[in-house]
This record gives C-alpha cells, structure tokens and sequence, in this order.
C-alpha cells in the first residue's frame, strides 16, 4: 500500500464580531446610578473584552444584559450568537442570528456568522446561501468568499472552490490561509507546481506554518522531487514534533529513494503517534507498512 496521507487544514474561518453600537443620551446621566445608556455601553464593552479574551460565558452574559437593557440591540443578539457557537451551542447561535437579522435584514457579517453556523452543522445549503448573501450585501467581503471556497471543496466544486479563493486574495492579497487553502485546491486537481507557488507564498508571509510545509512536501512527493519533499517534512516536524503524517509522509519518500533504514524508523515513529492520537485506521496501516519492510 503506497497512501499518502494528506491534512487539509482549514485556515480563515473565524466570527467577526458586530459593530459596536451607538449609545446616544437623551439626558445628562446622573452620578448613581448608572444611567441605561452608560450601562448598555458598559456592558457591551465587557463583553466584547470577554469574547476577545475566550471567555465566551462570561461574554454571553454581558451581552444577555446588553438585550435586557436593549431589545432592540441586533449586535448584541449577534455577539452572544458567536459565543454560543464557540461554544458549540449551534441551535442557540442560529436563534440570535436570525434576531439579528430580524433587527438588522442588511448586515453581511451576521449571514457570515450564521453561515459559520449551518456549515458547522453539515447544513451546507443554509451556509452557502448565507455567503451568498453576505457576499450580495458585501461584494469585497473576503472572509465570506473564503468560507464559501473552503465549503465548495468539501463538497467537492474544487472550480468554485478556485473562483473564491482567487477573489479573495484580490481582496486581501496578504492572508496566508488563504493561499494555503488554493493551494490545496490545486494539489488536489493535479496541479502540484500551482500549489508548490501558492505554499510558497504562504512561508513567506508565515515561516512557522507546519501544515504548509507538509503539504509543499506532499506536492513535491507527488512530482516524485523526494529529497525536497524530505526537506519539507524535515521542516514541519522541526515545528511540530508530533506531527504523525510528517513521520509517514517522510517514511514514504524515504522509501521511494531506498532508504529503507530510515523509512523503518519513521513509519514506527508514524505508528506510535497515531497510537497515542487514538487514529486507529492509520495506526493499522502504519503497521503494515512496517511488516512489509521487515518481510
């Protein structure tokens, strides 16, 4: 068995938080208490300082107080929807999501944010007629056209897939992931050279990004360049040490110039990491790996 096993890692995928909204006093707020509008304000502040910090509770909190105070408040409905998410309530976040819509029908980052939603629910339709959406009211929204890109290739529009990613870096040309995630496409329709150019540009804006190293490595394999796809892996196992697909990879190219020596110790290396990551199905084939070179 000669598999080459591949990490597509998703890059760019994250929820940008509501604009922070306009507090207007109708009259001088007292000293004590707090007048609403102050403390509407506050609250907000602290929550979008809790949210930032990972505090995704305490965040929801803030921002529940913010909707008691304020109804009618679409981003905070919007902001306790991307905490829930965080926190894997998915239902919860599509509820504020869609009141923000109800709230505020022309915002593109709260049909971005539900996007995220429905696309981590497998409810790829809902999410893609989300970006579609966020994209109509924002055609420069890079975000959303990555998100979608990154969805198209799971479902399998690798062109679709390529039309995003390409609009995307138009719109925001010095985002790493995005150049990861074309040049997955690329290497995935046979275009490892395409990939090799675009994991190229992604070192230079980030030099410590392993996955990037591992899958230039990978479309230098697939070109048969083996010693440059053992620099690479060299290279991603330097930076990640428990990198098992780095070890398996590294194995298969080693094994391809006949060392057989060094492709041994590697798919051993391989085997016990995905012993220890409890990844069963390639543990096993790890371990035939191993018998075969040991017949």
């Amino acid at each position: 068995m000669n598999r080459i096993l591949t990490t597509v890692t998703i890059l760019g995928i994250v929820h940008i938080l509501g604009s922070t909204p306009a507090i207007v006093n109708a009259q001088t707020p007292q000293a004590t208490p707090a007048s609403p509008a102050s403390n509407l304000q506050e609250q907000y502040d602290e929550g979008v300082t809790k949210y930032n910090q990972g505090d995704f509770k305490g965040a929801i909190a803030s921002f529940t107080e913010v909707i008691r105070l304020d109804p009618n408040n679409a981003a905070a409905y919007e902001n306790r929807g991307n905490a829930r998410d965080d926190l894997g309530d998915r239902q919860g976040a599509i509820a504020d999501y869609n009141q923000a819509i109800k709230l505020a029908p022309d915002n593109a980052t709260t049909y971005y944010n539900r996007g995220l939603a429905y696309d981590r629910l497998g409810n790829n339709k809902a999410a893609i007629a989300d970006y579609d959406r966020a994209i109509e009211l924002n055609p420069k929204f890079a975000s959303a056209y990555n998100s979608r890109g990154i969805l198209r290739f799971a479902m399998g529009d690798e062109l679709g897939a390529m039309t995003d990613f390409n609009q995307a870096i138009e719109l925001e040309p010095e985002r790493p992931g995005i150049y990861y995630n074309r040049g997955n496409v690329r290497r995935r329709r046979g275009d490892n050279q395409g990939a090799i150019v675009d994991y190229n540009r992604v070192l230079q804006l980030n030099p410590q990004d392993a996955d990037a190293h591992f899958n230039r490595g990978i479309a230098y394999y697939n070109m048969a360049d083996h010693q440059m796809a053992i620099v690479d892996f060299n290279q991603a196992l330097q930076l990640n040490s428990n990198y098992a697909e780095a070890y398996y990879n590294r194995a298969l190219s080693y094994s391809a110039i006949g060392n057989n020596q060094q492709a041994l110790q590697d798919f051993q290396q391989a085997a016990k990491l995905y012993q220890e990551q409890q990844k069963p199905e390639y543990y096993q084939d790890a371990q035939e790996r191993i018998r075969e070179l040991q017949e």
